[in-house]
């Protein structure tokens, strides 16, 4: 994302785990040296900041100027599975790109099905050879493929069908296959994982389809006495029109930690995507020496937004963490490639807990127009109202605090650039400062997207600044409407669109 950025590496993780500790002396001494961001392709699930490491040491960076972009965990499609949920942290979901690293399978009776395999072999046979789903009869092992399982199967020379899952590694299941004598395999997700796929560096000839696309292998099979299959390796395809999608691994909120602040807040490229590989990965080149490799994870989309927050910190170096993380949030996409909503991996149009903000847009967020902005201060109340106690407070700013003294605000007071909202029988009013980083003379008029059952109302209805830097308050009321919708979370948003730029502030509503 920065190609002229230097990079410091800070070594956490051991091949046991990596150890909260480690990670926060790491986080310490890279400010320390002066860096300008930290890209942390670590999480251990939610906790209580003054109990997690990495928000101490988030703050503690923050506090010194340096923006932290952080993973928001690789547990999905659930709800509540967030890592990094504090919210001086940018927590990055991961989407797909519009490049498949395309393997079909083609069965006996003509039908197609678009998988995905990083390994594309030249020499592979254009002729149809038998296909055996070994979990057929019900045996979920031999479903799995799972290590030592296909040993008693006859597999030899044919195309293996396996599932996706049982915490066994994708590439371990073609190995298995290999072998037991397998000559391809048709990987295929289980029903959770829906049309999410993943280009691996399999050991075997293989491709990695939906979980509709298995059940339809699985029923071809079913209907004939000799299933027969192959595959197509078709190498890259760009342009891939549903792109960006959700995929079914990114952790999605609400937030446990602070219900009140929506997470993540954006999603980026996380879907196979090249990366750096301290050794050599079998079938991947001919060279036995070549240090990449193609991952998937939210781990790589952390460091896409810790790339382009250092491009934006470059660009406006006088801008804080905060206001570096208003400019990608408000500026985020909202669509496809095609023109329709980002999808999960249902192909169903993804919720903000899912898609945070939307799809980062790196031009749009150099150009935001207005931010909203935080000092580390600007925290505190937010803590304490929280119900952290002093000490637990003073663990994570690193100096003395009375929450008895400083008026304790609500989550959703915080002057976040997204809201996150538990809405009961009474209104609720919260306020809002944006600052003007556009032209000195620029007004912004009020749009409301529909939020179902809820009435939204903001005061005032036009924003005009004279001056760069001006900045201005305005008043957000939630209530529930005389309509009734069957639904216990709804979104919407509130944007101030100029004759340039929309700031585009999402909304998720809770019913309680």
């Amino acid at each position: 994302m920065a190609p002229l950025a230097h990079l410091a590496i800070y070594k956490v993780c051991s091949l046991e785990d990596c150890a909260e500790s480690d990670i926060l002396a790491a986080m310490d001494a890279a400010v320390a040296d002066g860096v300008d961001v930290l890209s942390l392709s670590l999480g251990g699930g939610s906790a209580d900041f003054f109990a997690d490491g990495i928000a101490i040491g988030a703050f503690g960076a923050m506090q010194n100027g340096v923006i932290v972009s952080c993973s928001a965990g690789n547990s999905g499609p659930f709800n509540t599975t967030l890592s990094n949920e504090a919210p001086w942290i940018l927590t990055v979901g991961a989407s797909t790109i519009d490049r498949n690293i395309r393997a079909t399978a083609l069965l006996g009776d003509k039908e197609e099905f678009d998988g995905e395999s990083l390994f594309q072999p030249n020499d592979f046979p254009s002729i149809f050879l038998p296909l055996v789903y070994p979990g057929s009869n019900g045996n979920e092992t031999l479903a799995l493929c799972t290590p030592g399982s296909l040993s008693n199967t006859d597999v030899k020379g044919k195309v293996v069908v396996c599932e996706k899952g049982g915490g066994i590694p994708r590439i371990a299941k073609g190995q298995e296959v290999k072998d037991a004598g397998g000559f391809a395999m048709i990987l295929f997700n289980q029903e959770v994982d829906g049309y999410s796929t993943i280009a691996d560096p399999h050991v075997l000839p293989a491709t990695h389809v939906s979980h509709a696309a298995g059940e339809k292998i699985k029923a071809y099979i079913n209907s004939t006495s000799t299933p027969s299959a192959t595959i197509v390796f078709k190498g890259t395809i760009i342009g891939v029109k549903n792109a960006p999608t959700v995929t079914s691994f990114s952790s999605r909120g609400p937030s446990f930690a602070s219900p009140g602040i929506l997470k993540p807040d954006i999603v980026g490229p996380g879907v196979s995507i090249l990366a750096a590989w301290p050794v050599s990965v079998d079938n991947n080149t001919d060279e036995k020496s070549a240090t990449f490799n193609v991952i998937s994870g939210t781990s790589m989309s952390c460091p896409h937004l810790g790339g382009i927050s250092a491009l934006l910190k470059s660009a406006h170096p006088d801008w804080s963490p905060a206001a570096i993380k208003s400019a990608i949030m408000t500026s985020a996409t909202q669509s496809s490639l095609a023109g329709g909503p980002i999808l999960d991996e249902r192909n169903l149009p993804a919720d903000l807990f899912a898609t945070g903000s939307g799809h980062v847009n790196p031009s749009k967020a150099n150009d935001p127009g207005l931010i909203f902005d935080l000092q580390p201060d600007d925290y505190i109340p937010y803590l304490c109202g929280l119900g952290y106690t002093d000490n637990q407070i003073l663990t994570i700013v690193q100096h003395p605090v009375k929450c008895s003294n400083i008026s304790s605000i609500p989550e959703a007071q915080l002057n976040y650039p997204s809201f996150s909202i538990q809405l009961g029988a009474n209104t609720q009013t919260y306020s809002r400062t944006v600052t003007n980083v556009g032209e000195s003379n620029s007004t912004y008029n009020l749009d409301i997207e529909i939020t179902p059952g809820v009435n939204v109302v903001v005061e005032p209805l036009k924003l005009s600044f004279t001056e760069v830097n001006q900045k201005m308050t305005y008043q957000i009321s939630f209530s529930k409407s005389t309509t009734s919708v069957d639904a216990s979370f709804v979104q919407g948003a509130v944007s101030w669109v100029s004759n340039k730029r929309v700031v585009r502030s999402p909304i998720a509503v809770k019913f309680v």
